[in-house]
């Protein structure tokens, strides 16, 4: 059966408990965390304790973070590896399944051959691997997920598409990590998505949905019968977790998300 889970922005001011109210009013099944930096979803954890204590169900947490792992200032990369570590030991004590993560963001499409990038194509690839390798063994231990967000070319040049981030995981050769693939960027980046989707069955960890526009499915053009259909084909059974922006009145149009879904995909 079809999961939908809400990130914890798109939902009313309040606490967890009050969020989760409104969640499971409109017939989501989790809220999707947001971590952000300084070490602030760590500060979280007695708030998140006492949540999962009263049925808040947390089943994933999206970093969001200034930089990431990819970043090409190596002090960035170290905070960044840290930040996602502590999200990842935080996700696993209350339960969840895990941090999804893209290697970075605001670093976009490779430029003119006068403005190259710090970092040649195999230095790109060094510097992915070892923070992977780094986070997937932190995640193992702590019997969690890493989920590598591919993201489009106006935020990030190194990791795009599906065949990139599974090119990435397969060769650090730890089930801790997956792909946690996002519509949007999959609007933008794949020429067929629903392929890409079958092409990296086994590695599809997590997904994330918003409309080709970024706004909440159903408000742009992006082919959902096909998309989820794909996901149903290949046995997904995590959540869907609104991950948009929202147009019209955000109460109605957060509700509108699970029932599309489901009739999307039926």
């Amino acid at each position: 059966m079809l999961k939908t889970a809400v990130q914890e922005q798109l939902l009313p001011q309040g606490t967890l408990q009050a969020k989760w109210d409104v969640a499971r009013a409109a017939g989501y099944d989790a809220i999707e965390l947001c971590a952000q930096g300084a070490f602030h979803f760590a500060s979280r954890l007695e708030e998140l304790r006492q949540a999962r204590k009263d049925g808040v169900v947390m089943a994933t947490v999206c970093a969001d973070l200034t930089h990431f792992f990819g970043a090409f200032d190596e002090d960035l990369r170290r905070d960044a590896l840290a930040q996602t570590k502590s999200q990842l030991s935080v996700i696993a004590e209350i339960g969840g399944r895990g941090v999804q993560t893209p290697a970075s963001s605001g670093m976009s499409e490779r430029r003119p051959a006068s403005c190259e990038t710090p970092r040649t194509e195999a230095e790109d690839r060094e510097v992915l691997l070892t923070g992977l390798t780094e986070l997937g063994e932190h995640a193992r231990k702590e019997g969690v997920t890493l989920f590598l967000e591919p993201v489009n070319r106006y935020e990030d040049h190194m990791v795009n598409r599906l065949d990139q981030a599974a090119d990435l995981i397969r060769a650090t050769g730890l089930d801790s990590l997956r792909i946690g693939i996002d519509s949007h960027h999959m609007n933008i980046e794949e020429s067929d998505p629903a392929a890409a989707i079958l092409a990296h069955a086994d590695l599809i960890g997590h997904a994330q949905v918003a409309d080709s526009n970024r706004l909440q499915p159903g408000a742009g053009h992006l082919d959902w019968p096909a998309w989820l259909g794909a996901l149903h084909t290949i046995g997904y059974d995590g959540h869907l977790a609104a991950a948009c922006r929202l147009t019209g009145d955000p109460v109605e149009a957060v509700r509108s998300i699970p029932a599309f879904l489901r009739r999307s995909g039926a």
